[in-house]
Formats: C-alpha cells, sequence, structure tokens
C-alpha cells in the first residue's frame, strides 16, 4: 500500500488529505482507486508511442477480466483492486467506461467532439471516479449514483478543460463541443486556431452555463445523503465550484493565468464540507 499511498500523496491535491478521516479499508480502496485512474491518464498523456498507449489500456481490459473473475492480477495495482476494492461490489462496467473515454484521446488527440461524445467522455474520465467513490462511502441508491456522478463528473471535468484551454491547446487538443464552437462562429477545429480566435470567450460561455446547471443538480443531489456519506464528495465539488467561480467572475474571455486557491480558503472549505455546509 506504501506505494500507492505516495502516488496520492505527490498529486498534492485536497483529495489526499479529504481521505485521511476516513475508514482504513474506505480509505485504502479510494487510494487505490485513485492511483489507478492517475495511472490511466499517465498512459494517455506519456511519451510512449499511440501504438504502446493502446496496448497499454488494452492490457488494462485483460487485468480486469482477470480481476472480476478471480484469476491471479499481472499488477501490482491489479492486486491491489483486488485486495482493497472488490468488498465494495464495485462493478467492472464502470472501469471499462473509464477505458473507453481515455481510449477517445486515441490514436488522435480529441479535438472538438459532438456533444453526445463530449458527455459520453465526462461521464467516463470523471462520472466513473465518482460512482465508484459513492458506493465506497456506502451509498446504495442506484439512482442517486447516477445522477449524481453525472452531473458532478461533468462539472468538474468541464472546470478542468476551462481551466486547462490552452494547455490543452499546446497539446493539439481542444475538448470544447463542436455545437459550442459553431454556434460562438468558430469554423476551425485546429486546436492553436481556436485558442486566439475571438469569439472562444462565446463557447466557453457555453459550456460555463452547462458546468453551472451541473455543479446545482449536483449538490441538490448531495442534500439527499447522510452527512457523513459526503463529507470528502462536498469538500472536492466545493474546491472545484471554487475554482470555476473564480474563472466565472474574471470573465471567460480571460484564459490565463490559471485560477489559485490559497490554503487558507482551502481550509475554510473543508470545515464547511465537514460541517455540512
Amino acid at each position: 500500500m506504501k506505494n500507492i499511498k505516495k502516488i496520492v500523496k505527490k498529486s498534492g491535491s485536497s483529495f489526499f488529505w479529504s481521505m485521511r478521516l476516513l475508514s482504513t479499508p474506505k480509505r485504502n480502496a479510494m487510494y487505490t482507486i485513485y492511483a489507478f485512474f492517475r495511472h490511466l491518464d499517465d498512459i494517455v498523456d506519456g511519451e510512449e508511442d499511440v501504438g504502446k498507449k493502446i496496448d497499454l489500456l488494452n492490457a488494462w481490459r485483460a487485468e480486469l477480466n482477470n480481476i472480476y473473475d478471480k484469476k491471479v492480477p499481472t499488477t501490482d495495482i491489479g492486486r491491489k483492486i483486488y485486495k482493497n476494492c472488490m468488498r465494495f461490489k464495485l462493478p467492472k462496467s464502470e472501469f471499462i467506461k473509464m477505458l473507453d473515454s481515455l481510449s477517445m484521446d486515441l490514436p488522435n488527440p480529441m479535438q472538438a467532439p459532438s456533444l453526445a461524445e463530449f458527455n459520453k467522455y465526462c461521464r467516463g474520465v470523471a462520472g466513473v471516479p465518482g460512482n465508484l467513490t459513492l458506493r465506497i462511502f456506502g451509498c446504495n441508491d442506484e439512482t442517486i449514483i447516477e445522477n449524481l456522478a453525472t452531473s458532478l463528473g461533468r462539472a468538474l471535468q468541464i472546470t478542468n478543460i476551462l481551466r486547462d484551454v490552452k494547455e490543452d491547446a499546446l497539446l493539439n487538443r481542444i475538448y470544447i463541443p463542436s455545437e459550442f464552437l459553431d454556434k460562438a462562429g468558430i469554423s476551425s477545429r485546429d486546436p492553436e486556431v481556436v485558442l486566439v480566435d475571438k469569439n472562444l470567450m462565446v463557447a466557453r460561455e457555453e459550456l460555463a452555463r452547462m458546468a453551472e446547471n451541473d455543479y446545482k443538480k449536483a449538490f441538490a443531489e448531495i442534500k439527499k445523503l447522510p452527512q457523513k456519506t459526503t463529507r470528502q464528495i462536498r469538500l472536492i465539488a466545493s474546491v472545484y465550484k471554487r475554482y470555476f467561480d473564480i474563472m466565472q467572475k474574471r470573465g471567460w474571455e480571460v484564459i490565463s493565468p490559471k485560477p489559485v486557491i490559497g490554503k487558507f480558503s482551502k481550509l475554510c472549505l473543508l470545515l464547511r464540507a465537514f460541517m455540512g455546509k
């Protein structure tokens, strides 16, 4: 477990500290799935050639078969998933959704997906962690799990996309849906051309409206759950909403610098989350 914990702590995120008060089984499960998803991100964003990346993701499909068919996992993270996570009855289909969504960035970087593709991508890369987290925390209401994972997952992912639009463009990616670019009068799909288009603000505003609506839905769903079940989720949602609000306040024509939240502000959000506010 030491290496898994190191991966999580190294991220420097509020996630690590928000999980410290969980019971040991839940904390180990959360650290494990977080490390797994970080590992998958590193594959997609790494320097391996595209063919190797596809092979590595496919190898994880085989490893999931090992885990769920009660065979011997071949990787350290696979063994940790089997040991720490299976007691929570996590659906294999959710892990597959994650792999399917990450595969949408291969062999070519994603560039202006359709809205349907965008929603599928968000549900996989951000909704899956939420879905699995709720199960580990003890939620067993399938409707709440799906509604909250979908709305909060998409809100968090949109916040990342709005924050990282410049960085993504330099990596030849543009995650803003093609329908929003069309509405803004942007015909190019070249990320670096889109980045400097004067109408990019309009497309970002459209995406922000979607996120704002999703945050409202997510916080409404959170209120339906016991406070103990949602403390960590409320904290993560509140931190991301603060980043979103900073960008919203300064205007969507502003691309950089990235928004920053000070340590004191994060502490205040932590206290509010644990008091159920």
